[in-house]
């Protein structure tokens, strides 16, 4: 290989074909993959094969992504969502989901990962799909099967570190993390650094690639509080401008609570079109569960903290986190409801946790019916992770399959996260912890499909399709403006969340934890427009989600009877 101008090496092979199987050698002694491999067959340690993405015939043309407005995003583990574990698997099930109302898939990270089971944020190779899942045109397939069924697809991408094991990429450019910078996985990858310019252009072109060559639609960037640069331009906003210019979306993962992730560049912001907000996760898992440790002892799970979290997108906007004993947030009720990410489960607040465990699987029935409901019907954009449509009982696992060396001092770091935890106080209690390395704890995380038979689950999936069905439906569900949406704290203790619409409002009644009930007449958000009414619409109590169909609102009296967990939706019309 010979270097040209712009200090890269090259060579052309006039025999090259798809393929084959190549590594460079950097020393004279030891071949290494290409870090911009399209593809790994044999793994990430093994050589890298020339793919041509030309070849697949694509069926997808004059297909438009949804709106990030209109995004109800359905997140999904490749490997486990189905008994196949691949690509390929996944299509048969995009019909079901297509059925269920939601709008998009957000696929889990597939940049390749060392091992054959993984999470994907142990991932080394970014451009090339995880060869654990299929070939690469198993992938195009699923993505344009996915648009015929008429979903968006966003992937998750991480470009705040690298894996621990199979990452060539400091034999190709140098030492390029910063060990005076920290993150949670070590030094920071140093993308100011003018040195290391063509590692910034590696990660930006990234993006671009997935949609040039998978149709991806739009983006989930991990942990993005933990990309550090100091230059110029953060790389962040390149990353969102790039996307943009591809005609893609691009949605953060950031705990700070800052605006300036949402503003645009030219306001001094990183460009984001939406943000996972998991405060709500937080105040609503407290408002069920009571847990008050690690994070979630920021939040005590009121009537008040709820409602003040709707309200805004996030609930820290500048307070005191009593955690950290620091102010957190930014406001942001200027900023449209569309621009923050909802969910009461996701990968992480499930498989973050000891046993796996899902939030139904720890609260009540009208708990989870009441939970679900309010995520799917207020204005922010809904995330729902594989199987809680219908409350499945599988838990979701930490796992990997890295090398014995490694897979050792994950098990042990897995364990030691615990320790503080009253639960795991015990050592036996520790030692029961599922072993992330066992082929048994991902095995067991799958979803089971099966569970769809029963009757109790049957009829949670019908609160999630009512809902989005209600969703899909009404204009109001799909706030671009602060001015459309009311919510209120009402006196007798429940809460009520109004949206407008020109034919009618829509009226959100909501008590979490339950033990409420008593009038709203006379309270202000409750009031109806000349010669209008309400009427009931929906109510998590109705027998064919399982409930015993008793009324929670009575409108004649103007009483709601939220004394168990419970949602009802209201919605004005005419006086007959």
């Amino acid at each position: 290989m010979t270097r040209n101008a712009d200090g890269f090496f090259e060579v052309h092979d006039e025999k090259g074909r798809a393929g084959d199987l190549y590594k460079y050698r950097l020393d004279g002694i030891h071949h290494f993959p290409d870090p911009a491999s399209r593809w790994q067959p044999n793994g990430v340690h093994g050589p890298s094969m020339v793919v041509d993405p030309s070849t697949y015939q694509w069926k997808d043309r004059g297909w438009v992504p949804a709106k990030v407005r209109d995004l109800v995003i359905y997140e999904l583990h490749i490997g486990a969502f189905t008994p196949a574990g691949t690509y390929r698997g996944a299509i048969e099930r995009l019909p079901y989901l297509s059925e269920l109302g939601v709008t998009a898939i957000e696929i889990m990270p597939i940049a390749d990962f060392p091992g054959e089971r993984n999470w994907g944020y142990d991932g080394v190779c970014l451009y090339a799909p995880a060869h654990a899942y299929g070939h690469p045109d198993d992938l195009r397939a699923l993505v344009d099967a996915a648009h015929a069924a008429g979903l968006t697809v966003i992937l998750d991408v991480v470009y705040n570190h690298f894996g621990p094991d199979g990452n060539y990429l400091g034999a190709y450019i140098g030492d390029y993390l910063d060990e005076h910078k920290k993150t949670p996985w070590g030094g920071a990858i140093r993308y100011g650094d003018p040195a290391f310019v063509n590692l910034r252009k590696f990660v930006v072109a990234n993006p671009g690639y997935w949609m040039r060559e998978f149709h991806i639609d739009g983006f989930r960037l991990d942990a993005t509080h933990a990309i550090l640069d100091e230059s110029s331009r953060h790389i962040l906003a390149e990353l969102t401008a790039s996307i943009h210019a591809a005609g893609g979306f691009a949605i953060a993962e950031d705990s700070r609570n800052e605006t300036r992730v949402l503003l645009p560049e030219a306001e001094g912001g990183l460009g984001f079109d939406a943000v996972w907000a998991d405060d709500f996760h937080h105040t609503a898992r407290v408002a069920n569960t009571r847990e008050n440790e690690s994070y979630l002892g920021d939040f005590d799970g009121s009537i008040e903290e709820l409602t003040e979290t709707l309200r805004h997108g996030w609930y820290y906007c500048g307070q005191i986190s009593p955690r950290r004993g620091s102010r957190r947030g930014t406001e942001c009720r200027h900023l449209a409801p569309d621009k923050f990410v909802h969910c009461i489960s996701n990968h992480d607040q499930i498989g973050n946790r000891a046993m796996g465990d899902r939030l139904g699987a720890v609260i009540s029935r009208k708990a989870y019916l009441a939970s679900s409901a309010l995520l799917c019907l207020s204005p922010y954009v809904p995330l729902i992770f594989m199987g809680q449509e219908w409350n499945a009982r599988t838990p979701f696992l930490f796992f990997t399959n890295h090398n014995a060396e490694l897979g050792k001092l994950v098990v042990e770091g897995r364990r030691m996260e615990f320790k503080d935890f009253a639960a795991f106080s015990d050592p036996k209690a520790l030692e029961a912890i599922p072993n992330p390395q066992e082929p048994g704890t991902f095995a067991s995380s799958r979803i089971d499909w099966a569970e769809l038979q029963k009757p109790e689950q049957k009829q949670v999936l019908a609160l999630y399709k009512a809902c989005l069905l209600i969703r899909r439906s009404a204009p109001a569900f799909h706030v671009h403006k602060r001015d459309a949406m009311q919510i209120e704290k009402l006196a007798m203790g429940a809460a009520a969340l109004r949206l407008k619409e020109k034919t009618g409002d829509w009226l959100l009644l909501f008590d979490l934890a339950g033990g409420h009930e008593g009038s709203f007449e006379g309270e202000w958000i409750c009031r109806n427009g000349a010669q209008m009414e309400w009427r009931i619409i929906f109510s998590t109590n109705e027998e064919r989600f399982g409930g015993d169909g008793q009324p929670l609102v009575d409108l004649e009296k103007h009483r709601v009877n939220l004394s168990a967990p419970g949602v009802v939706l209201l919605h004005e019309a005419g006086i007959a």
